[in-house]
């Protein structure tokens, strides 16, 4: 860990307030992590004419916060936060956490890309992880390497996102509604450009799911992801077509 690396300070009564401005920062559409040039599957069924205006989005995100694999990646942010945590303690001599905790992150972090049956979608994964990392290192928050002279291992974007919210002192359930709304904002920001969707209902859809997103996060949030299941079979199938089509706006 570089020695100048950025420090969060804050006086007693301003760490709440600074907590969620760093959350703001993690979900912000300027986060240079190249997620305004997915669709995961949107731009098929647009297409298709599954979804031609707000009603039928509204249900098809629903459906993917009840019970896509977008559940299993949140439920998995704790443990992967955790993991890491013990991987940053063991790196620097603070703790001997027990077992190997670089091993543990990387098992469920290849079991979530593992879920992902489009080639494209494990391709977004994994560059969103990789830029996601290089942005923390270059804020002073690099991941630590697993010996000298080594590089740092490569991450898929829940495992990075987990990273993040280490670095930047974010936990449960606060990680795990990042997490839903950013994906949620994703996909409504694509709606808005393929359906088209008029802005005003793409922020009615936002304040519509608000409940939803905040109950499922905080479900995720004490939820064993080995113990849930995926029901998006709608999603990776529209995700496997993408590729198919014959023009594309998104990459996913």
């Amino acid at each position: 860990m570089r020695e100048q690396a950025m420090a969060i300070t804050t006086e007693p009564g301003g760490a709440a307030a600074a907590a969620r401005l760093r959350l703001l920062q993690l979900v912000s559409p300027a986060l240079p992590v190249g997620a305004f040039s997915y669709s995961e599957g949107l731009e098929v069924l647009v297409q298709a004419g599954r979804l031609v205006d707000a009603a039928g989005l509204q249900p098809w995100l629903e459906a993917e916060l009840e019970r896509g694999t977008l559940t299993l990646e949140a439920a998995a942010l704790a443990p992967l936060r955790q993991a890491l945590k013990h991987w940053r303690q063991a790196q620097g001599g603070e703790a001997d956490s027990g077992g190997d905790p670089l091993a543990a992150v990387a098992d469920l972090d290849g079991w979530l890309l593992a879920l992902r049956e489009a080639p494209e979608l494990r391709a977004q994964q994994r560059q969103m992880g990789a830029s996601l990392l290089q942005l923390l290192a270059d804020l002073g928050w690099p991941l630590p390497a697993p010996e000298p002279g080594a590089a740092p291992p490569s991450l898929a974007w829940p495992a990075a996102f987990a990273w993040a919210g280490l670095c930047l002192e974010i936990g449960s359930p606060e990680l795990e509604e990042a997490y839903l709304y950013g994906w949620i904002a994703n996909q409504i920001s694509a709606a808005v450009r393929l359906v088209p969707l008029g802005s005003t209902e793409g922020q009615r859809l936002q304040l519509q799911l608000a409940p939803l997103i905040a109950e499922r996060a905080a479900d995720l949030a004490a939820a064993d992801p080995h113990q849930l299941w995926s029901g998006g079979v709608g999603a990776g199938l529209a995700q496997l077509r993408h590729a198919e089509l014959y023009s594309r706006l998104f990459r996913s």
